[in-house]
């Protein structure tokens, strides 16, 4: 089983906010996952991003692929992770 780490739209008409789940590769894009590891809300300002880091790494370990999104929000929520522990040090 291919597992894939994607992005699952959710909400109404022009209202959109989208899930990270861990999903079978033969699954279709809305439906059925194996896990739901996190949020993702463009419409907010800024974006919000909740991702279970601790999860997404299992997954990673047992040969799951991201998509290119979701990739570019992990990368960002490191990022950021990593901007905050450097602002406490400085204190």
């Amino acid at each position: 089983m291919a597992v894939s780490i994607r992005l699952a739209r959710f909400g109404a008409k022009k209202k959109p906010f989208y899930r990270v789940v861990a999903a079978d590769s033969r699954f279709p894009k809305e439906g059925r996952s194996l896990e739901r590891l996190g949020l993702y809300d463009p419409r907010q300002d800024p974006p919000m991003v909740r991702l279970n880091m601790e999860r997404i790494e299992y997954w990673f370990s047992q040969g799951a692929r991201a998509s290119k999104t979701v990739m570019d929000l992990i990368e960002k929520e490191k990022k950021g992770s990593r901007d905050v522990a450097a602002d406490t040090e400085k204190e």
